[in-house]
This record gives C-alpha cells, sequence and structure tokens, in this order.
C-alpha cells in the first residue's frame, strides 16, 4: 500500500475511463518510485494501460548540454526497463504546460500522476495543465521520504525547527518499496490510445564524450554502485571527511538524487542497514533527511525563493544597512565564470564546478559568500551564484542549490552574527577559516591537476 499522505489531488475531478498517465519530471527512475507505483495500482485498479510520458523543456532554467547528456542517458535507461515490464514510454518536446494537455487529450487518457516539485516554474506547469484537461490529476511526493506538505504546512525558521517533525513521522513514511509488476492491460492496436510520439533513438543519443561528464556516470545502475562504494568506503568515515574538499570523503549522490535517479527513501533504508560508526550515520542521515527536506520546505512555501525578497528579516535589514559598504574587489561575470579573482582558492572552487560539474560542498559556502563580497549589490550577488550554479552543476536548478545559495548571502535558516562590512550580520567566511578546516593549497592542486 502507498501511505495516502503522498497523495495530493490538483483537482477534484473524478476518474471515468481511459489510461492511467504518469508525467515523470522530477522523478526520472523505475524502481523505487511512489509516483510510478500509483500510477500503476491505479491502472491495475481500473484494469487500463499505463504510459509514462516525459516533456523536456527547452532551455530548462539555464541547463546546458551536459546536464540534458545526463538527463537523457538516464531517460534511456528508464525507457528500456519500462519495455521490458510492459509501460510504453512516450517522449514529448517543448512547453510541458501546452505538450502534456495535448497528449493526454490527443490519447483520451484518464488519469494523470506526476511526481512532486516544490520549484515555482514546475507548480506553474502543473496549474496550467490542470485548465486544460477535464480528468483528475494527482501529485505524488517520491522525492522526499516524509512528503512536504506532510513534515510541515509552513515555512521552517531553521533545521532545528523541522528535525523534530520529521523524525515524529519518520518511520511511518520510511517503508519498503514494493515492485513494479509488468503491466497486464497493453493498448489495442489501432485505437486513440496508441497515438502519440513515441521516443526515438535521435532523442536520447549522446552524439559525443564533450557532451558527458566524464566524473559522473548516469542512470539508476550507476547511482546504486555509487552508493554502494559510498556505504563501502567511505561512510564509516563520513563525519569525520565530509568537510574536507582535500578529501573524497562525500557520498558522490547529489547529481543522481537531484534528477531522480536514485531515491532518498532507499538510500536511507541501505544504510540505517549498515554497521558502521553511528556519528557518520546520523551525520549522513541527517543531510540527506532534514537538510534536503528543509530545501524542498522552503522552496515550497517560499516562492522567492531565488531573490533577496526570500531572506529573513533581520537578513534583509542587516545587509540593506551595508549596501553602501565599499567592497575591496568588484568582479564583473566573465570575471567570476573565467575564475579569474584575485583569490587562488575561490578560483579553484569555480573550476571544480566547471570541469566536474559538481562542487564539494564545504567549499560551495564560502564560494557564494565571495560572491557577495566581491559585487556591487547583494541582488547582484544572488543572481550571480544561481546563474552560474545552475550552469555549471549537475545538481544545478534544485531546491538544495537555492537554499545553500539562500543561506550564504542571505542568512536563511542561519542566525544573525557579529556585525561587519559588506555582510552585516550575515555569517562570514574566510580563507583564513578555511585554512583552519583543511589542507586548502592540497585541494587547490588537486583541482589544477583535473
Amino acid at each position: 500500500m502507498i501511505n495516502a499522505g503522498r497523495i495530493h489531488s490538483l483537482n477534484q475531478l473524478e476518474y471515468q475511463s481511459g489510461s492511467v498517465v504518469y508525467w515523470m519530471s522530477r522523478d526520472q527512475r523505475v524502481r523505487d518510485n511512489w509516483a510510478l507505483l500509483y500510477a500503476q495500482n491505479q491502472a491495475l485498479k481500473y484494469r487500463v494501460p499505463l504510459k509514462v510520458v516525459f516533456c523536456r523543456a527547452p532551455k530548462f532554467l539555464g541547463a546546458r548540454k551536459q546536464q540534458y547528456a545526463f538527463m537523457m542517458e538516464g531517460l534511456r535507461q528508464v525507457s528500456q526497463d519500462l519495455n521490458l515490464l510492459h509501460i510504453p514510454f512516450h517522449w514529448l518536446k517543448g512547453d510541458p504546460e501546452k505538450e502534456v494537455p495535448e497528449f493526454l487529450n490527443r490519447t483520451r487518457a484518464g488519469l494523470l500522476v506526476t511526481d512532486f516539485d516544490p520549484l515555482k516554474i514546475k507548480k506553474r506547469w502543473k496549474e496550467k495543465v490542470c485548465m486544460n484537461v477535464s480528468i483528475p490529476v494527482a501529485d505524488v511526493d517520491t522525492h522526499n521520504i516524509i512528503p512536504c506538505r506532510i513534515a510541515s504546512d509552513k515555512q521552517e525558521y531553521a533545521a532545528y525547527t523541522l528535525r523534530p517533525k520529521i523524525h515524529r513521522k519518520l518511520y511511518e513514511f520510511l517503508e519498503p518499496f514494493p515492485e513494479l509488476k509488468p503491466h497486464p492491460f497493453s493498448i489495442q492496436t489501432g485505437s486513440a490510445d496508441q497515438t502519440g510520439e513515441k521516443i526515438g533513438t535521435d532523442d536520447l543519443k549522446i552524439k559525443e564524450t564533450g557532451d558527458r561528464t566524464q566524473f559522473f556516470q548516469s542512470g539508476e545502475k550507476h547511482a546504486f554502485s555509487v552508493l554502494e562504494r559510498f556505504i563501502r568506503e567511505k561512510l564509516d568515515h563520513y563525519s569525520r571527511d565530509r568537510n574536507d574538499p582535500a578529501k573524497d570523503g562525500i557520498s558522490g549522490l547529489s547529481p543522481y538524487l537531484h534528477f531522480g535517479q536514485i531515491s532518498a527513501q532507499k538510500i536511507a533504508i541501505e544504510v540505517m542497514e549498515t554497521d558502521v560508526n553511528e556519528v557518520s550515520k546520523e551525520s549522513f542521515l541527517e543531510e540527506l533527511i532534514v537538510r534536503r527536506e528543509l530545501s524542498d520546505n522552503y522552496c515550497y512555501y517560499n516562492n522567492n525563493y531565488d531573490s533577496f525578497e526570500g531572506f529573513p528579516q533581520w537578513a534583509r535589514k542587516t545587509l540593506s544597512a551595508h549596501r553602501r559598504d565599499p567592497r575591496e574587489n568588484i568582479y564583473q561575470w566573465e570575471q567570476f565564470e573565467n575564475a579569474e579573482t584575485h583569490d587562488p582558492l575561490w578560483n579553484a572552487a569555480q573550476m571544480e564546478m566547471v570541469k566536474k560539474g559538481k562542487m564539494h560542498g564545504y567549499i560551495r559556502m564560502y564560494w557564494a559568500k565571495k560572491i557577495l563580497e566581491w559585487t556591487s549589490s547583494v541582488e547582484a550577488a544572488v543572481e550571480t551564484a544561481i546563474a552560474l550554479n545552475d550552469k555549471y552543476e549537475l545538481d544545478g536548478r534544485d531546491p538544495n542549490g537555492y537554499t545553500g545559495i539562500a543561506w550564504a548571502i542571505g542568512g536563511v535558516h542561519d542566525r544573525a552574527w557579529f556585525e561587519r562590512p559588506v555582510f552585516g550580520k550575515v555569517r562570514y567566511m574566510s580563507e583564513r577559516g578555511c585554512r583552519s578546516k583543511f589542507d586548502v593549497d592540497q585541494y587547490i592542486q588537486q583541482i589544477e591537476r583535473l
């Protein structure tokens, strides 16, 4: 059974007839996917075909060909796995708020299921789809362990306010996944339900190795390989090594979590079953569950998550009071993008992101705070940090990214600190402070060798 708390109706219409369609978007996997499981459950209940549709939106929030290539390679594997289960995969290209309703109406679908996403562009797509179809639409949160709407009904102030709410409900939702079954109800040959553009070999073809990232291989199978290696080689030392960018101590799972190629719930279950250092286990689960779900909470309940207006009042006040403070250095977009600042540590962080498609989480905090220090305004800093993050990070365009930048620049989920120029009471980070935490020179040398 699927916990009813995961399922949220986006309209009040009743099912009449027609196949069930799962509009896959945020969670691009076949295994451990509550949205897909719910869609099949409904299709079995009504004894109708089940279809999966994905709509590729052009120029999605500044994504480049590397991010599209990573996504599309994963979707190629999804298509193959669904085919083995007799579930057709349909590929659409264009504006989802137009293409998805047209597909549903053309194929006379009877129920639409989609996956939860807190980003405002995804909310708008769903609102437009609901306006242009006359069938029930269900939104299933399969990305979070505790569904975002269930974990809290408001924007939380910080991790310490969300953590007890998460822990109270954790074992209600931390349940094993049932298997997706080969689907017994197929589409009849020549029926209207069979129409629609099928996925083609050219659509998901990765034409050149330059479109790939050499550091991450895409897809569900690779995601599980990365998880297995992390548990085997790194988890026991996670609490010690996770904040050291010079060490390979992090999980490397964030690109797979971002594209939904692996379930956070499945990761949590696997980690909980290990016999390793309890401090490291708890440290990792805090990041995986509480911190990730705090990011979804912020983006879902604060529509200004990507701007100065989304910052807490105390941060807006203190940053505004320091708008005219002199900056020792001011850099333009091209200088940031090309890592042409005076700071070798910041330049290394930027080049790690450009070359690998992934920046270490600890150094990303320093990276974002220095952008605030070296731009003419806080608004320019937010815009620059988001644009760089979304352009180069495989896991950009994500609640974790927006929330992390809002924390670093705008004090979101943090408290006021000692007042200083430019930052006001927003927490400050320095190269000297980084040197007290890890071997900065070793980190810089590692990036130069990439």
